[in-house]
């Protein structure tokens, strides 16, 4: 959807009284919190297209954010899930590389990127946030071509571990996303991911409480299978 379509965003200014993302003084996202306009999403719209104009940066406040492309062959490919404190949109050019979407119900902030630039060249530590965040989204896409090497079991059990690892509660995971965009997201069939899932779940590892919520019954066995 092009962001002249969009309605009009709040201001900053008037978010005070509102839930705002987990800030760190030490990442981009401080910035964006702090010059940020909020918009809503509902689940599966999109934020922005692939091959648009770059014009802004994200920052999640609520809900899940995956980025996606479409291969020839019409399959789906996502490239990234992105949660509450998390930045996206950043791009090497001028075109966002991939299309953004409402995994779920979701509000972000958005900055206009020329205004992120500007700050940057007038503060040294904006400007080092901006290297640092560029640089995580590599390491993002290097770590995610590194796992699609990986059997299928490997790639479920370190997906498992991921989400793990930014659930506030800890072995007990709520999955925002579908299991088809699990499967999109690993390169993998769905079929693929609930026959990994359901094996883990025989072995004693994992507990599938629901189909979005799974239990880690035993990390450390998880972690040797993932390595």
């Amino acid at each position: 959807m092009p962001m002249n379509a969009m309605p009009q965003p709040s201001p900053a200014s008037d978010l005070s009284s509102r839930a705002q993302p987990r800030p760190d003084r030490s990442d981009l996202g401080q910035s964006i919190a702090l010059m940020g306009a909020r918009m809503s999403f509902p689940k599966n719209a999109e934020i922005y297209g692939e091959g648009e104009p770059a014009d802004y940066l994200y920052q999640v406040v609520s809900g899940t954010v995956r980025t996606s492309t479409f291969m020839a062959d019409g399959r789906r490919q996502i490239g990234g899930f992105y949660r509450p404190g998390d930045v996206f949109g950043l791009e090497i050019g001028d075109e966002h590389a991939l299309s953004a979407e409402a995994a779920s119900d979701v509000t972000v902030l958005l900055v206009r990127r020329s205004a992120v630039l500007g700050l940057a060249e007038r503060d040294g530590d904006v400007a080092r946030q901006l290297w640092g965040a560029t640089a995580r989204e590599l390491t993002r896409a290097q770590r995610r071509m590194l796992l699609l090497i990986k059997s299928a079991q490997e790639r479920v059990v370190g997906f498992l571990l991921e989400m793990a690892a930014q659930s506030p509660g800890g072995n007990a995971v709520e999955l925002p996303m579908t299991r088809q965009d699990i499967a999109d997201y690993l390169g993998l069939t769905i079929e693929t991911v609930s026959r990994t899932l359901t094996a883990l779940q025989g072995t004693a590892m994992i507990e599938l409480t629901s189909s979005r919520r799974i239990r880690l019954r035993n990390p450390a066995a998880l972690q040797d299978l993932a390595a």
